[in-house]
């Protein structure tokens, strides 16, 4: 059916209706609502006039134009509609063209395109400018190609709903969160936020601003863009790709006055030199949040998460105040208790063993508490006080996962065991693999340290053994037909590609050097000898951690692991020196891969078996992202993950390990051995179905891996 467009002029506001496809593409529940809006266009803080703004509603087709009109000599503008919209969707306006600080003969004309997101709920006032384009940029990558932005619901809602977090939407100034004490001083996201700001505004003093930046904009294997608009969104997909061209445009655009310390920028601070890459991230803390191990996203993009450690307390590795759960909102508000987190059901200090399943129950693993949690999706505990420890007989509790089927599977990393909770039923579970008093249940299921798991396509489960360089693999239906891989040195995360390929972050790596190799076996012996002095399964523990943290510090170093479905080694990559550490690995929608690199302060990005889905020119296993990795905000780290926005949240695990690895620490420093919050790295990776239960998948409504 061919769209009908008419216009309407009342009282004074210029307003768009479309027929005929609108209704088409509008879901069944789709509701009627009246939408005012007034703002104002503006750059470099001055108005823009005669700009065409528009009013658009997102949803999962093309994005529908509900209103449009001009801005006056102020950059003023009213907008309305009375529209049929759906509750599956977010509103937005864009501004092209207009006049600014430009002269007529310099103007950039339609090369100046600006962007703001404004959620399901608009606000009834509105500035368009630099900042609101590139958070709503930054926020929506993977939703936004041009003026059109289209996605599924949740995902255009998580985008949405960070928007606010970087800017002030009413004003166009700073937002609160990226203002705040963790994410103003501690991390480069405001200086790299305002410059990007900043490049943006030089486009709007003259055409050859606009050319420069377009072609330091320009994609790999791509052409030039012709608007701002697009020029960000390259940028923001793109973030490694030409930074140090982009930073060298200040020096064009707002050079330092001779005699002067600091250019002229329209906002302030901005960055001293160039970034390894262009991404934007925030870290956010509260919720309990202190020290995180695992973490999951549920079905409506909660982060979930591990506390190693109880906020506030002075945890060391030797005797740690257990933490509970985290729940945070998509847009980092804290959802859980602010101190406390979740807790009972038998959570004492989980480390990274969390899942959620299909029937929205939350799984974690306890390591002081040596047993099995499950909650409610509002933090309610449904195990007993005790949580499920199977009679004492399990150790420090680690990997956790809910197969599609609905079984749990647990690790008992103290212990070299396996659990198995059939149906999540606690009542007919078993423990597989050596017990507590040395025996062996299944010859064949002989586990190391084991650490983290994974089912595939195949119903096979994937175990890495982090106290040595194999995988364990079986059948779920028959685990007593196990068979081992060999990876690197001390495999921590294990994750499942669409195609059946698994992936296994490696800790240590693949040592080489003599030197290496010599030091990581003196720690093996003394580990041996501390077996004949008597020491706890505790003290034990706490040995090992500060022995793997001496070697991952000493000698810098760690690889990934590609294991095709049959089990034989594909390839091994490092890359390009930037993984250090290797500990959480996902897979996102394009099954490109994510690692956490722990102690290296950052996550690296690799390009996975479908290279279509990678830059041009890239192979399987090259790391994408650049040598430093992506950083900001972080601590050493552990898990990564994906959500359904593409945005990429890391677990910041450890703060001073120094002070943690003593039995008595500076008391002015002693709260400070656990990391301090989640850091989200906003619309970096193809968007995945969450919770992610068995391999990855792309949310409904995105289409076919």
């Amino acid at each position: 059916m061919t769209p009908i467009c008419f216009v309407l002029l009342k009282r004074g506001l210029l307003v768009f209706a479309v027929v005929g496809a609108t209704v088409s593409t509008l879901a069944a529940n789709a509701v009627s609502a009246a939408v005012s809006i007034e703002g104002k266009v503006e750059v470099v803080a001055k108005p823009v006039s005669a700009a065409a703004v528009t009013l658009w509603w997102a949803g999962p087709g093309p994005a529908e134009q509900l209103a449009q009109t001009k801005t006056d000599n102020d950059g003023r503008f009213t907008l309305g509609a009375d529209t049929a919209i759906s509750d599956k969707g977010v509103f937005y306006v864009t501004s092209v063209g207009g006049e600014g600080p430009a002269t007529a003969e310099q103007s950039p004309g339609d090369a100046l395109q600006l962007i703001a997101i404004l959620g399901a709920k608009p606000p009834s006032q509105v500035t368009i400018n630099e900042r609101t384009t590139i958070a709503s940029v930054w926020t929506a990558a993977q939703f936004l190609k041009q003026q059109q932005l289209a996605g599924h619901a949740l995902g255009l809602k998580i985008a949405a709903g960070n928007v606010p977090n970087l800017v002030n939407l009413q004003t166009g100034a700073l937002g609160p969160v990226i203002q705040d004490p963790l994410n103003s001083s501690q991390t480069p996201t405001l200086a790299r936020f305002n410059t990007l700001s900043i490049l943006l505004s030089g486009c709007a003093q003259s055409q050859a601003n606009c050319q420069k930046l377009f072609a330091a904009a320009t994609p790999p294997g791509g052409s030039a863009p012709d608007n701002t608009l697009a020029a960000a969104q390259n940028i923001a997909r793109y973030p490694w790709h030409n930074a140090q061209a982009l930073f060298a445009l200040l020096d064009d655009f707002y050079p330092v006055p001779e005699g002067k310390h600091w250019r002229n920028t329209p906002v302030i601070p901005y960055l001293n030199f160039a970034p390894s890459a262009w991404t934007l991230s925030l870290v956010y803390s509260g919720g309990g949040l202190n020290s995180l191990g695992g973490i999951a996203i549920d079905r409506e993009g909660n982060m979930w998460a591990d506390d190693n450690f109880l906020v506030g307390a002075q945890s060391t590795i030797f005797a740690g105040f257990g933490g509970g759960l985290s729940k945070l909102a998509p847009n980092g508000k804290p959802l859980s208790p602010m101190t406390t987190g979740y807790r009972g059901g038998g959570i004492d200090g989980p480390g990274f063993g969390i899942a959620i399943s299909a029937d929205n129950k939350v799984w974690a693993t306890s390591l002081a508490g040596k047993n099995i949690s499950v909650f409610d999706l509002t933090g309610k505990p449904l195990s007993p006080e005790s949580g499920y420890d199977f009679g004492g007989k399990l150790g420090a509790m680690q990997g956790i996962i809910v197969t599609p089927n609905g079984d749990v599977w647990a690790l008992d990393n103290g212990r070299d065991q396996i659990v198995h909770l059939p149906g999540g039923d606690a009542s007919r579970g078993r423990i597989l693999g050596a017990t507590d008093n040395g025996k062996t249940v299944d010859s064949a299921l002989k586990f190391k340290a084991p650490f983290h798991l994974a089912i595939d396509q195949q119903d096979r489960i994937w175990v890495t053994n982090s106290g040595g360089d194999t995988v364990t693999r079986f059948p779920a239906s028959d685990p007593g037909r196990a068979e081992q891989f060999k990876v690197g040195f001390a495999p921590r995360a294990i994750a499942i590609d669409s195609r059946g390929n698994a992936w296994v972050a490696n800790t240590v790596g693949h040592p080489t050097t003599r030197e290496k190799l010599a030091f990581i076996e003196a720690k093996l012996k003394a580990k041996a000898e501390s077996h004949k002095k008597g020491m706890t399964e505790e003290q034990q523990a706490a040995r090992e951690w500060i022995d793997l943290y001496e070697i991952i510090t000493r000698f810098p170093g760690g690889t990934v692991s590609w294991l095709a479905p049959d089990g034989k080694t594909r390839g091994t990559f490092d890359g390009d020196k930037s993984i250090i550490g290797a500990w959480g690995i996902a897979i996102d929608g394009n099954d490109n891969v994510w690692v956490a690199n722990s102690t290296g302060r950052s996550i690296s990005h690799l390009c996975g078996v479908r290279t279509d889905t990678c830059p041009p020119g890239f192979k399987t296993g090259q790391a994408i992202s650049p040598k430093s990795g992506y950083i900001g905000g972080l601590q050493i780290v552990t898990d990564v993950a994906v959500d359904p926005a593409g945005n990429v949240w890391v677990a910041n695990n450890w703060d001073r390990p120094d002070e943690g690895f003593k039995q008595t620490p500076d008391e002015a420093l002693s709260t400070r051995f656990g990391g301090n919050g989640a850091v989200v790295f906003f619309g970096l990776a193809a968007p995945v179905k969450t919770p992610l239960i068995g391999p990855v998948k792309p949310p409904f409504g995105m289409g076919k891996l």
